[in-house]
């Protein structure tokens, strides 16, 4: 199940996941407004929704491939879709100079924080089509419900890794100045990533 090719996918989730977007730069500018446990209850609220998420994506395909396989089929050709839009979306932002890293720090309690953290991953377009985009990619069209939940796990510690990581980092003085510089690079594994998985796609067998 794990095979080297997902292992491939896993650190490209990695990297997407590490790259620029509002659940990031949202940990990143509490971190640096707020201090490191605010940043860690919005990372904590953001990994809630991801869950929320994955766990939706990983029953409602599952659900489809038990009787509507050619359902799947379009499934995977729209996540083909998208995930070429990314990639050429990620491409051009590599080009650009980097900009200033500028966060969007959250306020309030730990409650109110998670419930922000939260509610924004909910919302964002890019987590929920991320996630059903995955599956479509490592999932073969007769997977098990045990086997996307296992997808899921596995991809799931690489967010905890990820949005963790940006609460302890960006709450360290010298990170940001480093992140600056690595930002081109997270773009062009972004965009390397989402061109791989869109090519697979289309290029797949249909049976």
């Amino acid at each position: 199940m794990l095979t080297p090719e997902f292992i491939l996918l896993w650190f490209g989730w990695l990297l997407a996941g590490g790259s620029p977007g509002p659940a990031t730069l949202s940990v990143a500018g509490t971190a640096m407004q707020r201090g490191r446990s605010a940043a860690l209850m919005v990372a904590l609220g953001i990994l809630a929704g991801s869950a929320s998420l994955g766990l939706a994506a990983a029953l409602g395909l599952g659900a489809i491939m038990l009787g509507n396989a050619w359902v799947f089929e379009i499934i995977r050709y729209f996540g083909a879709a998208y995930l070429l839009f990314l990639a050429i979306k990620a491409l051009r932002s590599s080009l650009r100079p980097a900009d200033e890293i500028v966060g969007t720090p959250f306020t309030g309690g730990p409650r109110r924080l998670f419930a922000k953290g939260m509610a924004l991953h909910l919302t964002n377009p890019k987590a929920i089509l991320s996630w059903g985009s995955i599956y479509a990619i490592v999932a073969p069209h007769d997977a098990s419900l045990g086997e996307l939940f296992t997808y899921f796990g596995v991809l799931f510690m690489a967010s905890i890794l990820v949005f963790i990581s940006y609460a302890f980092l960006f709450s360290t003085p010298g990170i940001v100045r480093g992140y600056k510089k690595a930002q081109r690079g997270f773009n062009l594994a972004f965009a390397g990533f989402f061109g791989f998985a869109s090519i697979k796609i289309l290029t797949a067998r249909i049976t």
